[in-house]
């Protein structure tokens, strides 16, 4: 008998009592905090649909779809910039270039491109002082070179990789407000030619062996880097995604195997063309290269001599975020979703348990475990917010037929392929697994299914947490584990929200569950946050038309929901061309850190600057009160 058989019984509604729990998610700030549990959002409570005041959590009024090239608040909030791409990270460091000639060297010791993901950890014993790590996911050739296109040399390719990675960098408290504090000890760059240890049971597989590292274990550079996670113990995980468009091959006649072209790689490379310069990337002349790529890598920000570490006991795949929280007995959890059409939610638990007294002996914590993908059933038959029941399914050597005769010789391989040993156990294949997070009131855990344009071709079904055929627009799912143990083997899930344009698609599914109305619909559904009163934070990385299927959305967004009453409100609206996207809070919640990234992408921005034929500039924002209360209250 599966999970999902012998847990039919077990109602989604009944699922309510909630155990004491450490937790950390991408959106949580300041370690491991202990809360106390609620209730499942009623299914009335949705069906009849939410008013614009039914929620006491959201402390502010709902703003429309915008535009213009500027941030829009509501009132009473204000923005200012507090880091953007090209900034010195030291005193005296090479400034930012608008002409696009600066060197490789110079961008290596400044701040990166297209911030994403990030995670802010408070200073102990200072609490005006504290450390973010930033993601920088990847950058933009129009603007990064003079001539404004794919790299030409080798020196191009250095500077793309150099865009690319990790900034970390120091942050104060000072007259009134958090800002950057330029030459701090602390501030480095970790980018694509960085040295980087590789750890965990696939560490040194003849699979992850170059002829410039005969052992498997050294590697350089982390790129790609979408979303994060952040560890109780006061480490940073970086997200390696979109690793594959990196790579191509000079040999146009190159056959690949089984595992490159699930991960997707093709021989011209996705536009970016680094093999061309650079023969790392050249699968012709370095096949394993791809394989030290695609995992989430551990950084201590507090030690800026570290060497980060590949965890390769969490899977190989394309991991948009890593969120934390722990078990009844004392063990991390790390749920993580794998960002492409029709593929898979994840869940990685600790062999040992965290020590809270000692952080270094977590050090390794995360080499050491399980690693599980989820099943879910086909739910009931509710056309607004279905729900239904899952399971989570053993990724193991030996295990549910991953072995020798599906093409698995040991655990380092199952790891390295994850996607195909997932594929063995037919894990349900989903709508873009994005950002996933943990409530901080009850445990619940949501992720973005951003979109799907291919669900129902391709072999992909219709139904369950993907209801929709050729999904353009989005949705967040929701499931509580058992028991209410993150070590649990079965959950029931819901739909929290299925994003639609109700203006253009009005009583159909098109048009979204019953949360969405036409003042604050949105699509693509992407980053997600939660703040220490449970206010789900919801960023947007989608169709910016304004017109057709998307009339009346405007730019990428933010917006706030009540996980109880289920409305939710637009809070933040970005400037052009740009994807809503990193969020972190300061620890009294009284400031909100944003990520804008990649504004003007297609043209059409000078944010944040404004100078007249300016440059457009990923950055960090800063969004406060006026009056210095909590944001959102």
């Amino acid at each position: 008998m599966s999970l999902l058989e012998e847990n039919q019984s077990t109602d989604l509604e009944q699922m309510v009592g909630l155990s004491r729990r450490r937790f950390i998610s991408a959106g949580a700030l300041c370690g491991a905090a202990m809360f106390l549990g609620g209730n499942l959002l009623s299914r009335s409570a949705l069906a009849a649909g939410v008013s614009e005041a039914s929620s006491k959590l959201l402390g502010f009024a709902s703003i429309p779809a915008a535009t213009a090239d500027s941030i829009s608040l509501p009132p009473g909030y204000k923005s200012s910039v507090l880091i953007s791409w090209g900034q010195p990270l030291q005193a005296g460091g090479p400034a930012f270039d608008p002409s696009g000639k600066g060197s490789a060297e110079a961008q290596e010791v400044q701040f990166g491109d297209n911030n994403d993901g990030m995670s802010l950890f408070p200073m102990p014993g200072d609490g005006n002082r504290a450390l973010m790590a930033i993601n920088n996911e990847y950058t933009n050739y129009r603007y990064l070179f003079d001539h404004g296109q794919a790299p030409q040399s080798a020196e191009d390719v250095r500077k793309a990789l150099a865009s690319e990675g990790v900034s970390v960098i120091e942050v104060q408290h000072k007259n009134g407000q958090w800002q950057f504090v330029q030459g701090s000890k602390y501030n480095r760059r970790i980018h694509g030619n960085t040295p980087i240890r590789l750890g965990g049971p696939a560490a040194g597989h003849d699979w992850l062996k170059t002829a410039a590292d005969a052992t498997g274990t050294k590697v350089l550079g982390t790129f790609q880097n979408c979303a994060n996670g952040m560890t109780p113990w006061g480490t940073y995980l970086t997200c390696e995604e979109n690793f594959t468009d990196c790579f191509g091959s000079s040999n146009a006649e190159q056959k690949f195997d089984a595992g490159i072209k699930r991960y997707g790689a093709v021989v011209a490379s996705k536009e970016i063309n680094w093999h061309q310069h650079d023969e790392r990337f050249d699968l012709a002349k370095n096949p394993n290269e791809i394989n030290r790529h695609g995992w989430v890598v551990e950084i201590d920000p507090f030690d800026p001599q570290s060497t980060p570490v590949k965890r390769t006991a969490l899977g190989r795949f394309k991991h948009e975020n890593a969120a934390l929280t722990e078990t009844k007995d004392g063990r991390a959890v790390v749920y993580m979703g794998d960002d492409e059409r029709g593929e898979f939610i994840y869940k990685f638990i600790s062999r040992d348990k965290i020590n809270h007294k000692n952080a270094k002996a977590n050090r390794d914590l995360l080499d050491h475990g399980t690693l599980y993908v989820a099943r879910f059933d086909g739910g009931d038959s509710n056309p607004d917010h279905p729900k239904g029941k899952g399971e989570w399914v053993e990724l193991s050597h030996g295990k549910h037929g991953i072995d020798a005769s599906s093409g698995f010789a040991s655990q380092a391989e199952v790891l390295i392929h994850a996607r195909l040993a997932a594929s063995v156990i037919k894990a349900t294949r989903m709508d873009r697994p994005e950002w996933i997070v943990v409530s901080p009131k009850d445990g619940k855990v949501y992720c973005t299914l951003t979109n799907n344009v291919k669900r129902g071709d391709d072999g992909q079904p219709v139904g369950g947490p993907n209801p929709r055929a050729k999904n353009q627009y989005g949705q967040i799912l929701r499931w509580q584990e058992s028991g209410d143990d993150a070590a649990a083997m079965s959950f029931a899930w819901d739909l929290f929200v299925v994003a639609g344009n109700p203006s253009v698609h009005a009583g159909t599914p098109q048009g979204g569950s019953s949360n969405i109305t036409p003042q604050h619909m949105f699509n693509s559904p992407d980053g997600l946050g939660f703040d220490k009163a449970g206010r789900l934070w919801i960023l947007t990385d989608g169709d910016m038309s304004n017109a057709g299927d998307f009339a009346g959305m405007g730019n990428n967004q933010m917006l706030c929901a009540d996980p109880h009453s289920g409305e939710i409100r637009r809070f933040m609206v970005g400037p052009i061309g740009c994807e809503v996207t990193g969020i972190s809070f300061s620890p009294d919640q009284r400031t909100l850190f944003v990520g804008i990234q990649h504004p003007g992408e297609n043209g059409g921005s000078t944010f944040p600057e404004h100078l007249p034929n300016g440059k457009p500039r990923s950055s960090v924002m800063v969004i406060s009160r006026e009056d210095g209360g909590i944001v959102g209250a």
